[in-house]
């Protein structure tokens, strides 16, 4: 992956054993120095509930730190907001981790970009760092419904068109999570073949993709790919760096021969044409 230019890494204290098997990785290679490693704190526990304050995040980041044996994270992200928890605190507490060294920058996952400005607010009134990332959903799919609980926030779909355009004007940098919508622009089945997608996409991905808008932009999708020569993947892509805001895209795959013609995507974006026509699901 390094030598593709693939040197971020996300994970997070909620993803199993992600963050161990990760820093035996870097451990195994000595490669610290060559990569940026995001990591999350304030997952949703089993019972869907969420709570992100001074102590959860210090006693969290921690636990990361030892568990990935590094001395400090390069991105540090809230999992989730506890609207309970002023931003005030929130604030207060990731500067000072930042200043003992454990992190570089700090933002958010599943924030609106309401609370976000709220909290880059207070910051700047009190000469402190604000959020300088999110990560949202965001993707050729529109995300139907909240895929895990616990308030998962998605700027799909025409109903945050407004949260669009806060991002395209403020150029936050928008870490996309699902951007494939867990394997439904994987090339896995055709449109409108909901066996098929019930087959390749899990609970969540059912959940939160499996419609008929997602099937008609699945069509549009095919119909630019075979007129390119392309996968249906590297359509989705593409449609994603095509987007005025300023996007990174999280992807896994279990083929790495998959991840050259992944990576091209985010040199040949689509036009403003194109992203209307996958968008058209009449």
């Amino acid at each position: 992956m390094l030598a593709l230019g693939i040197n971020a890494f996300d994970c997070a204290r909620g993803y199993g054993l992600a963050e161990k098997s990760l820093g035996k990785w870097i451990r195994e290679r000595n490669n610290r120095d060559k990569i940026v490693l995001l990591t999350k704190c304030g997952n949703v526990n089993l019972k869907g509930e969420v709570c992100v304050n001074r102590t959860v995040i210090l006693s969290e980041m921690e636990k990361s730190l030892k568990t990935l044996d590094v001395d400090y994270i390069d991105i540090y992200l809230l999992h989730r907001d506890d609207p309970d928890t002023p931003v005030s605190e929130i604030i207060d507490t990731l500067n000072e981790c930042k200043q003992k060294g454990k992190i570089r920058v700090f933002g958010v996952s599943n924030w609106t970009h309401e609370r976000i400005a709220e909290a880059n607010a207070y910051a700047e009134s009190r000469g402190l760092e604000g959020f300088s990332v999110s990560s949202p959903n965001y993707g050729l799919a529109h995300q139907i419904c909240d895929p895990w609980g616990g308030g998962c926030v998605t700027v799909t779909g025409p109903e945050n068109a407004g949260a669009r355009a806060w991002y395209a004007a403020n150029q936050m940098p928008l870490i996309a999570y699902s951007s494939l919508a867990r394997g439904f622009f994987s090339g896995k089945f055709k449109a409108f073949d909901y066996e098929g997608a019930e087959r390749v996409l899990d609970g969540p991905g059912q959940k939160g993709y499996l419609c008929e808008e997602n099937m008609k932009r699945l069509i549009n999708a095919e119909i630019l790919a075979e007129k390119y020569g392309t996968s249906v993947t590297d359509i989705a892509l593409r449609y994603l760096f095509g987007s005025d805001m300023n996007v990174y895209a999280v992807m896994s795959t279990t083929n790495p021969r998959r991840l050259p013609g992944n990576v091209a995507a985010a040199n040949h974006p689509l036009g403003k044409e194109e992203i209307s026509f996958l968008e058209n699901n009449e």
